[in-house]
């Protein structure tokens, strides 16, 4: 039996070596979720409003699943380097249940992709209409018409039918330049189209969707599969030293 301990001591601290890399790697993807959920929330948050009419929960899901992701991540190390197997087996069983939830949330995300569009395009619509230069959905329109270099739903002819464009005209987050816009031509739809933005902000945003879709889904699988290879080393090493008595020094 102790040679074939001496057999097996190679393979074990191979698993163990590659189960900690795959820990560590897994514990930055944690912190990399958490800092993004935070990001979100705090300088992403005002745009949601655009995306969906009630407060988006998203964040912090992310922000959540962050923090656990980088609790386990630590539990998967020291559960390494203890070579307990009732440890690693639950390391195994969680990383399970990230794979599935990641696996769930990107089907759904891209089987539900249209609704998604057609969601933004209601509320975009609404906030466009009820623009009022003031409130945090106004300020959202702005921030996208000045970062996308966009104007209105569809085309600037958007504005024409807000309750904002009969008392100052087009908002100037519309102006190609700034400094060439004033009050009356942006009241006027003949100038105006001289100055603004001719693209519709909808349809930059769904440009964007479509056109970045694969590789959204791509990454999402690619992560959530990724945790197939931590269930394996969990799962080998627990066996390996289940099945010849492997003692920890």
């Amino acid at each position: 039996m102790a040679p074939r301990r001496m057999e097996t001591k190679p393979a074990i601290f191979c698993l163990k070596t590659l189960l900690l890399l795959y820990s560590f790697i897994f514990w930055v993807t944690g912190v990399v979720l958490l800092a993004v959920g935070l990001w979100w929330k705090f300088m992403l948050g005002p745009y949601m409003l655009l995306i969906s009419s009630s407060p988006s929960s998203a964040p912090y899901v992310l922000t959540g699943t962050g923090a656990a992701i980088v609790l386990f991540g630590l539990f998967g190390c020291f559960a390494t380097c203890r070579g307990r197997p009732w440890m690693l087996k639950l390391y195994a069983v969680f990383l399970s249940l990230v794979f599935m939830t990641e696996l769930i949330a990107g089907i759904s995300g891209f089987v539900f992709r249209h609704e998604i569009k057609g969601t933004f395009l209601t509320a975009y619509s609404a906030a466009v209409m009820r623009y009022d230069g003031r409130d945090d959905r106004s300020l959202a329109v702005d921030g996208v018409q000045r970062r996308l270099h966009c104007c209105g739903v569809y085309n600037y002819t958007s504005w024409f039918s807000s309750v904002y464009f009969p008392i100052s005209g087009i908002p100037t987050s519309c102006c190609v330049h700034v400094s060439d816009c004033n009050e009356a031509d942006l009241k006027n739809t003949t100038l105006a189209a001289q100055k603004v933005y001719k693209e519709g902000c909808y349809e930059l945003v769904v440009s964007f969707i479509e056109s970045n879709m694969g590789i959204i889904a791509g990454v999402t699988f690619g992560i959530a599969f990724s945790q197939l290879v931590g269930v394996t080393l969990a799962c080998c090493l627990s066996h390996f030293i289940n099945s010849n008595q492997y003692e920890m020094i």
